[in-house]
């Protein structure tokens, strides 16, 4: 299942079974089938049926949402070695952690934002009726550095564009491991026939505003005075970029 797919489902209680795995990222089967009171014969089958149509896949007696894997690609940059690949639940907290250290000085708003969200869900990947997001993240020695995320509505005016955030550990920046990041994002975007994206910072982020700006990115309008930051009224710089 690819996350620009519409869902679809036969049975309310097959419908019940994808949201409670999709809300909670990984489940035991067990603990699934208690929680939504399901007969164990019963949800065998709508365990089957969701495997089947591509939905949910198994693996050691627990559930997860069968997103569509995206390839891992391998790169070495002055005598470091990462891989951007797809992020996974079991990248959670390390994630959560990249992001945090990447905007914890107030400078990146929209991610902190991302951050929150993804802490109180305990879920990286999400695709629902509401929306659906995806990271891939820069690894190296199996740690997360960096990420780029994308979020996507499911407003059928506003499908044609998306959100995203990206950021890279300081102490990695500079060998080009951002950029790749970015174009990660950028060519997953363009490949699922999406349009526009957006991004938005705190003017006072002139490092990320000129990182965007080199990379293609416009400023499309600035809101006065949006943020509060130690105290200080900061402008909101509202930046996109067209897919050709």
């Amino acid at each position: 299942m690819e996350l620009t797919d519409r869902l679809s489902f036969s049975h309310d209680d097959r419908k019940d079974l994808y949201q409670y795995v999709e809300q909670h990222g990984t489940v035991r089967e067990d603990a699934a089938r208690r929680a939504l009171n399901m007969d164990p014969t019963a949800f065998g089958h709508h365990v089957t049926v969701l495997q089947r149509d591509g939905y949910v896949r198994r693996v050691d007696g627990k559930l997860t949402v069968a997103y569509g894997e995206e390839e891992s690609r391998e790169y070495e940059s002055d005598g470091v070695t990462y891989l951007i690949r797809q992020a996974g639940q079991g990248d959670l907290s390390g994630l959560v952690d990249v992001i945090r250290r990447v905007a914890g000085d107030g400078s990146y708003i929209e991610a902190e934002t991302v951050a929150d969200v993804v802490e109180t869900e305990e879920v990286v990947l999400r695709h629902n009726q509401l929306g659906s997001r995806l990271f891939f993240v820069a690894v190296v020695d199996d740690e997360v550095v960096g990420w780029v995320h994308l979020d996507l509505p499911e407003a059928a005016k506003l499908s044609h564009t998306a959100v995203l955030t990206v950021g890279l550990l300081s102490e990695y920046r500079g060998k080009g491991i951002g950029e790749r990041l970015l174009a990660r994002g950028q060519e997953w975007a363009r490949e699922q026939g999406f349009e526009k994206l957006y991004n938005s910072v705190p003017a006072t982020n002139e490092n990320a505003i000129a990182f965007l700006e080199d990379h293609g990115w416009e400023t499309e309008a600035v809101r006065s005075d949006h943020y509060r930051i130690d105290e200080e009224y900061v402008d909101e710089v509202m930046m996109a970029k067209r897919l050709d």
